[in-house]
């Protein structure tokens, strides 16, 4: 398998998981981790990224083994339709 960078795509990948990430819960929770002063800031950067990064990689491998059974087109409609869900279900809760 060869590495190269496409920094198109990797830049796009960045700025949508970066902002979908801001402001979010993990966010929060790293932020009032990060608040106790009786724990090392450096702990909660190498624990939260280590997180994400576990969490990434669960999706990584779950979007591929999905992607050989269901066609990708398919899988952004399901997607966009649970993005939308999940934005009406937060509107019609606040």
């Amino acid at each position: 398998m060869e590495f190269s960078i496409d920094w198109k795509i990797f830049l796009t990948i960045f700025a949508s998981v970066f902002v979908a990430e801001l402001g979010d819960k993990t966010q929060l929770a790293t932020m009032l981790f990060a608040a106790d002063k009786e724990v090392s800031k450096w702990m909660v950067f190498a624990a939260a990224s280590a997180a994400l990064i576990c969490a990434t990689a669960m999706g990584v491998l779950v979007g591929t083994f999905i992607s050989q059974y269901v066609d990708e087109r398919t899988l952004s409609y399901v997607a966009g339709l649970g993005f939308i869900a999940i934005g009406l279900f937060t509107l019609y809760n606040a």
